[in-house]
């Protein structure tokens, strides 16, 4: 489980994303780098990082489910993740 700060903090950054995101894209339309740089740290795309939304994992992060490779195989065991199933061949 990751702490709860490091959860908060990632909300927060893609907040600050969507809130400048519009701004972000004029200033580098028109080339003005200098606007850029005053806008704040946390506002640029790139200082996402996906997270699992049911413990917070940073690592093992699937994409098409949005949840840990942890919790991934957990739920598809259990039968929770509908039309997904453990291969056997």
């Amino acid at each position: 489980m990751a702490k709860e700060s490091m959860k908060a903090r990632e909300v927060k950054r893609r907040r600050m994303v969507e809130k400048y995101s519009a701004k972000r894209a004029e200033l580098k339309a028109a080339g003005d780098y200098i606007g850029l740089q005053k806008l704040p740290k946390n506002s640029s795309s790139v200082r996402i990082h996906n997270r699992c939304k049911l413990t917070g994992r940073p690592k093992g992060y699937m994409r098409q489910f949005g949840i840990s490779r942890i919790n991934f195989r957990e739920m598809a065991l259990k039968g929770l993740i509908p039309g997904v199933k453990k291969a056997s061949w």
